[in-house]
């Protein structure tokens, strides 16, 4: 019974995030955890097998190409990084959520510099309280989703709390905005030919897509301050292909494209601000593992032959911010979102986030409605309206409140107009800098040790 209990717990949690996205499931979901937790003999098997269902249902999408062996690898690895939660049956159920925390941050970092995409802050861009994350960020909106599950645990046990939600109080602090100005953008989603790991295969065929609807759209509005293209828009090399060089130049606005360059023999996966006179060059520097460099690979060409086709791409180790006018842009390459060091610098240097990325390797998936909600919780974190563009979709405008205010579907050639506000004032969490997850954890120590003494003093 335990067990279908934890396995019911993970289903509800996998449920807060794309393609369900109920955000009201995460708390559901861990408080069905510390209920059945509170009352198993094997508390480290349950955990494992709640966090393997969870896991195994949220990264379905990374399947759809590569076969299950790699999802499973991965929702097996995830899931043993939650194990150690079975130490609250030893002790107390209310040392669950600062264990959680704890265990989530390991995740963001370790292995391989990290897998923070299912932190549960990123399922709650549509929750009454996301705006706890301006507050303390990610971090602390996590914390808060686990304060919520203790209360719900307490209402299963025939308890009721009220301290663990306290915090939410934070949300009566005003987040003051300041625009400088602001900016007139085109975005371009130029779709592929056709999905898949080969999306790329028939040389310029996404450049070209990319071409088409950029010159669709000019010729409706031509008043744009930049025009940005996603990932991977230009599938040639735009520094020694001469066609895709000319091309570009015939645009009279400056274009931020996202291109695979070969530099000095390395690949390398960037961001460019390009201009007939000027180019500025971004490189990705937190690069995705398994997807554009393969770790343990003489082990991980065993698991899969796909590993032979991934030639390694190296980092970058610089963040230069974009000047266009007055506005200061920060690039964002798809993976890179949820390195939160990364996001901070960003938010530090500049007035508006462009995130590109390139979700035609995972079909028409929950892939891109996840990523779509990480963006969201890192606008409200940062203060910063965000533009998100993809080769296939969805491609969206989100403001500094996390709401999206325009987008298209997956999988087919769009564009969207818009013009946005350059903020350059900085949230509760970015003046904090890193004692806003601190204060995150003092919260759940304050919490656990208070909660630790009264059941002592109970018994």
């Amino acid at each position: 019974m335990n067990l279908l209990l934890a396995i019911l717990g993970g289903v509800f949690l996998s449920g807060a995030f794309a393609p369900m996205s109920l955000w009201w499931l995460a708390p559901l979901g861990i408080a069905t955890h510390m209920y059945t937790l509170k009352r198993c003999a094997r508390p480290f098997l349950n955990s494992f097998i709640f966090a393997f269902t969870f896991n195994a249902i949220a990264l379905n999408w990374t399947s759809i190409f590569v076969g299950s062996t790699p999802w499973l690898i991965l929702a097996v690895g995830q899931a043993l990084l939650f194990i150690p939660l079975g130490l609250c049956r030893r002790f107390s159920i209310s040392f669950y959520p600062l264990i959680f925390l704890v265990l989530e941050q390991i995740r963001s970092i370790f292995p391989f510099g990290g897998f923070g995409w299912l932190r549960i802050a990123y399922s709650q861009s549509d929750s009454p309280y996301r705006q706890i994350a301006a507050i303390g960020g990610a971090v602390a909106l996590s914390a808060i989703v686990l304060c919520v599950a203790l209360v719900f645990a307490a209402v299963f046990s025939r308890r009721l709390l009220i301290t663990p939600i306290l915090p939410l109080f934070l949300l009566m602090i005003p987040v003051q905005t300041h625009a400088i100005g602001e900016i007139k953008t085109l975005m371009v989603q130029g779709d592929v030919p056709k999905l898949g790991l080969d999306f790329n295969s028939r040389a310029k065929a996404v450049f070209a897509n990319h071409v088409a609807e950029t010159r669709k759209a000019l010729a409706i509005n031509s008043d744009v301050d930049f025009i940005l293209w996603p990932e991977n828009a230009v599938d040639v090399d735009p520094f020694t292909n001469s066609d895709v060089e000319k091309e570009l130049n015939s645009f009279s606005q400056p274009l931020i494209i996202g291109a695979v360059i070969r530099n000095q023999g390395r690949l390398q996966n960037t961001s460019i601000l390009w201009t007939k006179q000027s180019r500025q060059i971004y490189i990705k520097r937190h690069l995705t593992p398994f997807g554009e460099y393969i770790p343990l690979r003489p082990l991980a060409q065993k698991i899969s032959s796909l590993s032979q086709l991934v030639e390694d791409f190296h980092p970058g180790n610089t963040s230069p911010s974009f000047v266009i006018g007055k506005a200061k842009i920060a690039p964002v390459i798809c993976f890179e979102l949820v390195d939160d060091g990364l996001l901070s610098q960003a938010a530090s240097t500049s007035h508006l986030f462009v995130v590109q990325t390139n979700s035609a390797t995972f079909g028409v998936s929950a892939q891109s409605a996840q990523q779509l909600r990480i963006s969201r919780i890192r606008a409200i974190e940062h203060g910063r309206n965000t533009l998100s563009v993809s080769t296939t979709g969805i491609s969206a405008v989100i403001d500094s409140q996390g709401k999206i205010l325009q987008s298209t579907q997956s999988h087919r050639p769009a564009h969207l107009f818009t013009t946005t506000q350059l903020l350059d004032s900085q949230t509760p969490r970015d003046m904090a800098g890193d004692w806003a997850q601190v204060g995150s954890f003092i919260w759940l120590v304050l919490l656990t040790s208070s909660r630790h003494r009264l059941r002592v003093a109970h018994r």
